[in-house]
C-alpha cells in the first residue's frame, strides 16, 4: 500500500522530494555530482522509467551537440582562469589596480577583479591582496572577509564565463545579450548596497601613495587583453557570421575563449607544464561532470512518463489544482537550493527545469525574463549566504573569522538584493507584459 501510494504520489511530490534528496545527500556525502547522480536515479525511478530507459534519456542528452559544445566551453573557461593566475597576470592586474585606485574602491576593486574569472575558491586568491591594503590594521577581519566575500561575486550575475550563467542560458534558452541586459541592473543594485553597508565604513585614506607609478594604458590592456580577446572576439562573431548562433551558442563563446588562451600563452610564454597541470586537472573534469549531470536531470524531468503525458502537463495540471502561488516556488525552490548546495551550477541545474515548467512550453519574453531574474536572484543570494561556499569559507580561514558571525553580517546585504530584485521582477512583468 505504502509503494503504490508512493508511485502515485504528485508531479510535484516527487519532484521536490528528488531535490530534497538532492540536498541531504550534499549535506551528507559533501559531494555535489554524486547527490545530483542519486537524485537523478531517484527520480527517473520514481517516474516509473526502469534504469534502461533512465540510461537512454541519459545518453540522448549526453550526445546532443550542444551539450557536448557546452562541455567544451566549461573546460576552456576552467584553464584560462587557471593559467591566468599560474601565469601571474591576475596577480599583476590586481597589483594595478591597487595603485590606480583610492583606498575604498580599491578594497572593492580587488576582489571584483578575481571575480571576472569563475577560479574555485577565488577569494583566497584576492584576499591577501586586499589584505596588503591594510598595512597599519585599521579594518577589523569581519569588514575585510565580507568585502571580500561580496564584491569578488557582483559579476556573476551575469558574466558569461561562469558555468552557472552559462548552464542558466541552456536552460531558459535566452539570448546572451537580452540576459545581461536585464541582469546588469542587479549588479548595480549589489554595488550600491556594498558601498553603503561595507565600503562606508572604511576611513578614507589621507595618507600620501608611496607605491612607484602606475602602469601606462598600454601596459594595464595588456593585463585585461585575455579577458578582452573573449568579449571582443565574442561580439565580432555574432555580427559578422550570425548563423553560428543557429549552429550553436556555444560556438562564438569557445572561440573567444580559444584566442584567450592563444593571447595569454603569447604575452606570457608558459610552459608546458603549466597547461598539463590545467588541462590534467581533476577540478575542470569534476565541473564539466557536474554541469553534464543537472543536464541530464533536466532531461529527466522533460522526458515523457511511460504513459505518454509529460511530467511538465502533469505538474501544470496539479498546480493549477493546488493553488500554491506560483511566485512562492520560483523564488524558493531556487534559493534553498543555493543555500544548501553551495554551487550556481548545482543551484540552477537542481531548482531552473521545475521553475521552467511552471511557464509552459512557449512562455511570452517577458513573462521568461521575469522568471529568470527572480529565480537566479534569489538562488544566488542563497548562495552568497550558504556555509558550504568555497569562498566564503576559505575567506573565513584566512582572516580568521567565525563562519557563523560571518555568514550573519551577509544578512542584511543579501536581504536589500531580495528586495530589488522582487521589485525588478514586478517592474519587468509591467514593462513586457505577456
Amino acid at each position: 500500500m505504502l509503494l503504490q501510494a508512493l508511485l502515485q504520489a504528485p508531479v510535484l511530490v516527487k519532484v521536490l522530494a528528488t531535490l530534497g534528496l538532492i540536498l541531504l545527500a550534499n549535506r551528507l556525502l559533501k559531494e555535489l555530482l554524486s547527490s545530483v547522480l542519486i537524485g537523478t536515479a531517484v527520480l527517473g525511478l520514481w517516474f516509473g522509467h526502469g534504469f534502461p530507459a533512465i540510461g537512454a534519456i541519459a545518453w540522448r542528452r549526453f550526445s546532443e551537440a550542444d551539450n557536448l559544445l557546452l562541455a567544451a566551453v566549461l573546460l576552456l573557461v576552467v584553464w584560462l582562469s587557471a593559467l591566468m593566475a599560474e601565469s601571474g597576470v591576475m596577480g599583476d592586474l590586481v597589483t594595478a589596480l591597487r595603485r590606480r585606485l583610492p583606498h575604498r574602491m580599491a578594497l572593492a576593486a580587488l576582489p571584483a577583479v578575481i571575480g571576472f574569472l569563475p577560479m574555485p575558491g577565488g577569494a583566497l586568491f584576492s584576499a591577501p591582496m586586499l589584505d596588503s591594503c591594510d598595512p597599519e590594521r585599521r579594518l577589523s577581519p569581519l569588514l575585510k572577509t565580507q568585502a571580500n566575500h561580496w564584491f569578488r561575486h557582483i559579476w556573476e550575475y551575469w558574466w558569461p564565463l561562469y558555468p552557472g550563467v552559462i548552464l542558466c542560458l541552456e536552460l531558459t534558452r535566452l539570448e546572451l545579450w537580452r540576459f545581461i541586459a536585464f541582469q546588469l541592473p542587479v549588479t548595480a543594485a549589489a554595488v550600491g548596497i556594498g558601498y553603503l553597508l561595507l565600503l562606508r565604513r572604511i576611513p578614507v585614506e589621507t595618507s600620501r601613495r608611496t607605491e612607484a607609478d602606475p602602469p601606462g594604458e598600454a601596459r594595464f590592456l595588456g593585463l585585461v587583453a585575455p579577458i578582452l580577446a573573449v568579449i571582443g572576439s565574442y561580439a565580432l562573431l555574432l555580427l559578422v557570421l550570425p548563423g553560428l548562433q543557429r549552429l550553436s551558442r556555444y560556438i562564438p563563446m569557445a572561440a573567444g575563449l580559444c584566442l584567450a588562451l592563444i593571447v595569454l600563452q603569447v604575452q606570457r610564454k608558459l610552459p608546458l607544464r603549466a597547461w598539463l597541470k590545467a588541462v590534467l586537472s581533476w577540478q575542470a573534469l569534476q565541473i564539466v561532470l557536474l554541469v553534464v549531470v543537472v543536464r541530464i536531470y533536466g532531461a529527466v524531468i522533460e522526458a515523457p512518463l511511460p504513459g505518454g503525458l509529460l511530467p511538465v502537463e502533469v505538474l501544470r495540471q496539479e498546480l493549477a489544482r493546488s493553488g500554491i502561488p506560483e511566485i512562492l516556488l520560483v523564488a524558493f525552490l531556487p534559493f534553498v537550493c543555493g543555500f544548501t548546495m553551495g554551487s550556481t551550477v548545482g543551484m540552477v541545474g537542481a531548482s531552473f527545469p521545475l521553475v521552467l515548467s511552471l511557464l509552459g512550453p512557449q512562455p511570452a519574453l517577458g513573462r521568461l525574463l521575469a522568471t529568470a531574474v527572480l529565480a537566479y536572484g534569489f538562488g544566488y543570494m542563497g548562495e552568497l549566504l550558504s556555509p558550504v561556499h568555497v569562498c566564503l569559507v576559505l575567506g573565513v580561514q584566512y582572516f580568521r573569522t567565525r563562519l557563523l558571525r560571518s555568514l550573519l553580517s551577509l544578512v542584511p546585504g543579501v536581504l536589500l538584493v531580495l528586495a530589488v530584485v522582487t521589485l525588478w521582477h514586478l517592474a519587468i512583468i509591467s514593462l513586457l507584459p505577456g
